[in-house]
């Protein structure tokens, strides 16, 4: 019973560092989204005016710029979705966890309890 509870504890462990190295993963997604989205901003303006007078080469240029910004702002989405899902998951096995530990040790304490009434009749019936 120990033993299994020592398990659970630390499957519990293992869940929290995967949860918290996943909230980190996320922040720094997040982070990176918030980067891109600013730097789409700032390409899109420069291209405004890079569209009253300049070459047409820098305007390709900012163009191809824009297209793999956009294409990364999708990953980047697509992997904070992920990271969402994934969160959620592990905090539902987290709470499984929780609440599989705490029945075991209302298992143990309802087993103490009853040895400890046997032993109370035990000696009542020595009395």
């Amino acid at each position: 019973m120990e033993e299994e509870q020592m398990n659970l504890k630390l499957d519990m462990d293992v869940q929290k560092l995967e949860a918290e190295r996943l909230r980190k993963r996320k922040t720094k997604a997040e982070e990176d989204l918030d980067s891109l989205k600013t730097d789409y901003k700032k390409l899109r303006r420069s291209m405004r005016t890079a569209g009253l007078g300049k070459t047409s080469e820098k305007f390709e240029e900012l163009q191809t710029r824009n297209e793999a910004l956009v294409k990364s702002l999708s990953e980047n989405q697509k992997e904070k979705s992920e990271l969402k899902d994934k969160m959620a998951e592990l905090e539902c096995s987290l709470h499984r966890y929780r609440n599989r530990n705490s029945v075991i040790e209302l298992k143990a304490s309802l087993n103490k309890i009853e040895e400890m009434k046997e032993k109370t009749e035990e000696l009542e019936t020595t009395l």
